[in-house]
């Protein structure tokens, strides 16, 4: 097989510079439009109307955070998104855990017929059950709560395979063994499993921190108090909307643009404390025994 590659070109310098200059390329088109988000952000307000694209901001200034965060009150909908998306996450990472856990042991009873109702809830698009989801949440007085926010998606099929393929990846005779021990299940899960699949939480633990963090569905649908909007909400009202103001100036592009970085500030804290363990997750969670 290798040769065959090497008779296409696939191993030339040729075929290895285009493919770098084909992903230089393509990084520029991710990179170039954040850089100058950040750009117009430090910019003053008039610098930022102008209808071009800069790298470095004009008129250097601050002004953009300062009105973002006191004058349009961005730190309710901060502090709201803070809440679901802490809690929310803590939340999805145990129960997923605890289902695939359950679901490594292979004498439970039913254990097929219960992975394949899992697999079927990640066939169903998530439009296709909002009316229902809104009359439960209606039914069960959580409308304009962020308790429906924080139940909206607590399990996952995902997040269940994904851990219990990590779990699987635990040799079953070490739970054997502690058994004999002496050891309950509860702290088996506790001590032995959570530790050892470090990687797989923190696969989890990322791809729902950004999930909700990002969530913008849910809020829209059982959100209608503005006190309970969170930030990706209260940031489309900012940035859609081009005739909104606050007080009496006009909400200027310095300010949208602000008001973008401070969303994903938390998102640039949380990953590098997580990237070693995500891109070990990623790896192991792919393979088979």
């Amino acid at each position: 097989m290798s040769d065959r590659f090497e008779r296409l070109g696939w191993k030339s310098k040729a075929f290895d510079t285009l493919n770098a200059l084909f992903l230089f390329a393509l990084m520029l088109t991710m990179i170039i439009p954040f850089i100058n988000v950040v750009a117009l952000s430090f910019s003053s307000g008039v610098a930022s109307m102008q209808p071009e694209i800069i790298l470095w901001p004009k008129a250097f200034s601050a002004e953009g955070y300062a009105i973002v965060w006191k004058s349009l009150d961005i730190w309710r909908p901060f502090m709201n998104s803070a809440i679901v998306t802490v809690i929310g996450t803590a939340l999805h990472v145990l129960l997923s855990s605890l289902a695939g856990y359950v679901f490594i042991y292979p004498r439970l009873p039913g254990r097929r017929i219960m992975l394949t109702f899992v697999l079927i809830t990640m066939m169903v698009p998530q439009e296709a059950i909002m009316i229902p989801l809104y009359v439960v949440n209606k039914d069960l007085h959580l409308i304009n709560t962020l308790s429906a926010l924080v139940l909206s998606g607590l399990v996952s099929g995902f997040s269940i395979l994904l851990m219990r393929s990590f779990f699987l990846n635990v040799p079953y005779e070490m739970a054997e063994s502690a058994k004999i021990d002496g050891a309950g299940e509860f702290r088996i899960f506790l001590t032995m499993y959570m530790r050892l699949a470090a990687a797989g939480l923190a696969t989890v633990v990322l791809f729902e921190f950004v999930g909700r963090w990002n969530m913008f569905t849910a809020p829209v649908m059982f959100i209608n108090d503005s006190m309970k909007y969170t930030l990706q909400v209260a940031l489309k009202a900012m940035i859609i909307d081009t005739n909104s103001n606050s007080g009496t100036y006009m909400v200027t592009t310095n300010v949208r643009m602000a008001g973008i970085i401070i969303s994903i500030i938390p998102l640039l804290a949380v990953y590098p404390f997580v990237q070693k363990y995500f891109m070990k997750g990623i790896l192991l969670g792919a393979s088979k025994e």
